[in-house]
């Protein structure tokens, strides 16, 4: 049983390539709802959607958001009631957010709603909240205090990260099933997502980081970093707000005593002695997934890595 742990961007192409390996039988996806916010009394579950459309095949080529979009709902929101439309809500999309408030409201869980989606859209995959419960993710700058969405978006990264907030996490339960499938997994995987918004905010439920360290599963993570930056989102500058190194080793450092391997890009190649050095197995090979292919390819060498690390641990164990 492989669990892994994903955001949104990042995140949606390893599961991606999950969904198209020959491990897809045995997958289960724990998605990040710390982004989460209502928007024109909308729920909104950006991580989640982003993760549906690219698993259907619906997803917009800029990342997130159907393709073929068209804004006409918008554009009436902005220049006929003049509303500040700085989160993008494209027609096709409006559609999926208001069915999951409208099921909401009838309170039906977010677990069922996620489940119910992944049937309407023909996913296979098990995808899971991480929680049914509400969790914010808000970052404190010297500006005040936003929630994710308006720093990443309406303010456009532009703030000094002092501290993150995962608001609600300290008392919320995780979606049922989530802490069976830690138990039961023999691998669990950090997918290639934002550590501290992605990955964070999942990790941030303390019942579900004592699982994952009580796991008897090997625990491997992507790291998103290649080469001192990020293919897409804030997660490098963040983590440079923060005094964690852009680097593999700063990935390592964020998830200190969690981690039994990395997966690094061959830009990162310098890093691998002092990651061996401190008691991980590392992987290095070609993180960038341009293609689905290399989506393919990457989630079937991670799933083999991880494997071996195992293997290996029962070797030494016997």
């Amino acid at each position: 049983m492989i669990l892994t742990l994903a955001g949104g961007v990042g995140g949606s192409k390893f599961v991606k390539g999950l969904a198209s390996s020959k491990h897809k039988e045995d997958v289960t996806v724990v998605i990040n709802t710390g982004d989460d916010f209502e928007r024109f009394g909308l729920y909104i579950s950006p991580d989640i959607d982003i993760n549906l459309y690219t698993l259907a095949g619906l997803i917009h080529e800029q990342g997130w958001g159907f393709k073929d979009e068209t804004y006409n709902t918008q554009n009436v929101f902005k220049n006929l009631y003049d509303q500040d439309c700085w989160f993008n809500l494209g027609d096709k999309d409006l559609a999926t957010h208001i069915y999951r408030t409208h099921l909401l409201r009838q309170r039906i869980s977010l677990t069922e709603i996620t489940k119910e989606l992944c049937e309407k859209l023909g996913i296979s995959l098990k995808i899971l909240p991480m929680s049914n419960d509400r969790i914010a993710s808000y970052i404190h700058t010297p500006e005040g205090r936003f929630h994710f969405q308006e720093y990443l978006i309406q303010r456009r990264m532009s703030d000094q990260v002092l501290k993150i907030e995962y608001h609600g996490a300290a008392n919320a339960s995780p979606s049922p099933g989530v802490l069976e499938k830690i138990a039961e997994a023999n691998i669990i995987l950090f997918a290639p997502s934002n550590p501290l918004v992605s990955i964070g905010p999942i990790l941030s439920l303390p019942v579900i980081k004592d699982a994952i360290k009580k796991s008897k599963a090997r625990v491997v993570a992507v790291s998103p970093i290649v080469n001192g930056g990020v293919i897409k989102g804030p997660a490098d500058r963040m983590m440079r707000d923060m005094n964690i190194e852009v680097s593999p080793a700063g990935i390592v450092d964020y998830y200190e005593g969690l981690l039994d391997g990395i997966v690094i890009d061959f830009q990162d190649e310098q890093y691998f002695s002092e990651l061996k050095n401190r008691g991980l197995e590392v992987l290095v090979t070609n993180t960038i997934m341009d293609s689905d292919e290399k989506k393919e390819s990457l989630a079937n060498q991670v799933v083999e890595f991880a494997d071996h690390i195992k293997a290996k641990a029962l070797k030494q164990n016997i």
